[in-house]
């Protein structure tokens, strides 16, 4: 095992554990999950309501709290990633400055953020995915876990670029918070009119939405759907990776060299005397 994956191996063990410790996510994940969705289902109508896929043009017709269940999984596995995400990164960003001082590669830091990114949405994901099917069965639940997966990623990756550039914890977490929340309640056809405008095609979890409700409620594999999330995960994590270098690069200048007068800048020479001031030898 090559110096440079055995160092990435032990920052993603760190990082892992470091979420385990962290027991509001932990709670977050454990009950916030299931209760959304529950409240979703038990509070929206069952009146079916048509959605448009646009990448597609088909029109799908889905029970109007099955498909808010889907909304409200998507926001909640990308607020709770993106919460987790921008904890982690935010709370250890002095330390992760002092190993990048200290010699400790950031391409092995950030690789393992990437990681601890990936276990987190695929837990909590597949979660999600697990409490939608004790309600109703979806068309393709694996399409459909995978769906939500890529807009936790987003929602993960803009939460480490968050919590590299801000400078305090609140901005961070109203920031995930508004976005998520914004882009959740434009989308969703139940609650907003604007759910079928040009405007959602510009949303962070627009694919993420348009693949979940073909999983859902059709047998098409949404292609469409899965690239455009993977566009926005792409710069998510591009943006992220770059603020994580720009923080962790030492600050520390190299020291200029000190040149020490000889002999020669001390003075000029006496008359009789070497260039050292002894005695010249007759």
């Amino acid at each position: 095992m090559s110096n440079g994956v055995r160092l990435f191996l032990i920052a993603t063990r760190y990082g892992l554990i470091e979420h385990a410790r962290n027991r509001f996510a932990m709670l977050l994940v454990a009950v916030f999950v299931p209760v959304l969705i529950t409240l979703a289902r038990v509070a929206v109508t069952d009146i079916e309501v048509p959605f448009r896929l646009r990448d597609t043009g088909l029109v799908l017709r889905a029970d109007g709290n099955e498909l808010a269940q889907l909304s409200a999984a998507l926001m909640v596995v990308s607020l709770i990633v993106g919460f987790m995400m921008f904890a982690a990164t935010f709370s250890s960003g002095a330390f992760d400055r002092r190993l990048s001082m200290a010699g400790y590669p950031r391409v092995a830091l950030g690789m393992a953020k990437i990681a601890c990114l990936v276990s987190a949405s695929a837990v909590v994901c597949v979660y999600a995915t697990a409490i939608i099917c004790c309600y109703w069965s979806p068309r393709q639940p694996v399409l459909l876990a995978a769906a939500l997966f890529a807009a936790a990623m987003t929602y993960g990756a803009l939460g480490v670029a968050l919590g590299a550039l801000l400078r305090r914890e609140v901005e961070g977490m109203f920031a995930i918070a508004m976005i998520s929340c914004v882009d959740m309640a434009v989308q969703n056809p139940i609650a907003s009119a604007g759910a079928d405008s040009d405007l959602v095609r510009w949303l962070p979890s627009y694919g993420a939405m348009q693949a979940s409700s073909a999983a859902g409620f059709s047998d098409a594999t949404p292609f469409a759907g899965f690239a455009v999330q993977l566009t926005w995960f792409a710069a998510s994590a591009l943006i992220g990776l770059v603020a994580f270098h720009l923080r962790t690069r030492s600050a520390l200048r190299p020291i200029p060299r000190i040149r020490i007068p000889g002999p020669r800048t001390l003075g000029p020479r006496i008359p009789g005397t070497t260039e050292a001031g002894q005695p010249a030898k007759q």
